[in-house]
């Protein structure tokens, strides 16, 4: 009787282990690749995604990505979730077209592939999720650096990441559509800081210096817009140039109440990781997506996209300092 116990036992601690690993692999693994590590904006959105995994019960979120906006860098995090073995893989790509190669590679062996944020080649990824409408994000921007400059209007320039950052060049091109509907306003260059605090700072100053009427900078990056708000206070220039663009209410604040930032605008980057996992979650468990599909997103309902493929989340929400330290404390 005490040998059949403890057969019966054995099998018990068999069964259990088998049942754990079994459960273990059932655990859907989601890489969220991001530009670079170490940004404000992008930590919000792997916040966002830790949230989806929790919500849906059986999903693992790996966050990763270069230390500097590379697409190189990136390829190197993709190979890595390769060898892991992955379910699927979303990325916010620094160069769209780099990155294709070891996405289709993925997409070969299974795995379910999309962009978020900054769009990939459309042959290497199942959909594309932007943070909102491009067009909205352009004139959004156009609006706000006319806001800040006035009636009179002015020279403004613009302060992106990468010239090959998806997102930013299609903002860019949106935003020089809406420009001739404020014929007060003047485009007088376009710079890049890549994304990088100390570069973004480099290039500010240097817009200031040569441009001496310039009114306003806009800066279509958490990193940039801060960065170029931070250079108009230490060149004393606030209150003569306005920074403004797309940037988080925690990182801007401060510089809202220094009177060099008068109002911004971001979508919420929580909701934008919440819906990137989401939408990962549903492809690696039988979703259908692609052209013309719908996708089911949680909180954030249902994500159309249109025959390309592309989606968008929310419409991109103004903060100033009527509401800005409301939301500092959330993001």
């Amino acid at each position: 009787m005490k040998f059949r116990k403890s057969l019966l036992a054995a099998a018990a601690l068999v069964f259990g282990l088998a049942t754990v690993s079994a459960q273990a692999a059932d655990n859907i693994r989601v890489g969220l690749v991001v530009k670079s590590l170490g940004n404000g904006f992008f930590e919000a959105a792997r916040d966002g995604a830790m949230e989806a995994a929790k919500e849906v019960g059986n999903a693992e979120v790996i966050y990763t990505g270069p230390t500097s906006t590379t697409a190189e860098g990136q390829i190197e995090s993709i190979n890595a979730l390769m060898a892991q073995h992955v379910d699927a893989i979303a990325v916010s790509a620094n160069d769209p077209n780099a990155l294709a190669p070891i996405l289709k590679r993925a997409m070969q062996r299974g795995i379910k592939v999309i962009s978020w944020d900054s769009g990939v080649a459309q042959d290497a990824r199942i959909v594309h999720l932007n943070p909102s409408n491009n067009e909205l994000i352009g004139k959004t921007c156009v609006k706000l650096a006319a806001d800040v400059v006035g009636d009179g209007g002015g020279d403004i320039a613009i302060l992106s990441a990468t010239p090959t950052s998806t997102n930013q060049n299609i903002w860019i091109g949106e935003m020089k559509k809406a420009l001739p509907d404020y014929s007060g306003l003047k485009l007088v260059d376009t710079v890049y800081g890549d994304d990088l605090a100390d570069k973004s700072y480099r290039e500010t100053v240097a817009l200031l210096k040569k441009y001496p009427d310039l009114k306003a900078i806009v800066a279509p990056t958490s990193v940039g817009i801060v960065a170029a708000a931070q250079a108009v206070e230490d060149q004393n220039m606030v209150g003569k140039v306005f920074v403004t663009g797309l940037g988080l209410p925690s990182e801007l604040a401060g510089h809202v109440e220094k009177g060099s930032v008068k109002s911004f605008a971001i979508w919420n980057p929580i909701d934008l990781g919440y819906s990137a996992m989401m939408i990962s979650y549903k492809l690696a468990t039988g979703a259908q997506g692609g052209p013309n599909s719908k996708i089911e997103a949680g909180r954030m309902g249902t994500i159309s996209f249109d025959e390309n493929g592309d989606g968008a989340m929310s419409e991109p929400f103004v903060y100033d300092a009527s509401n800005v330290e409301k939301f500092a404390k959330i993001f």
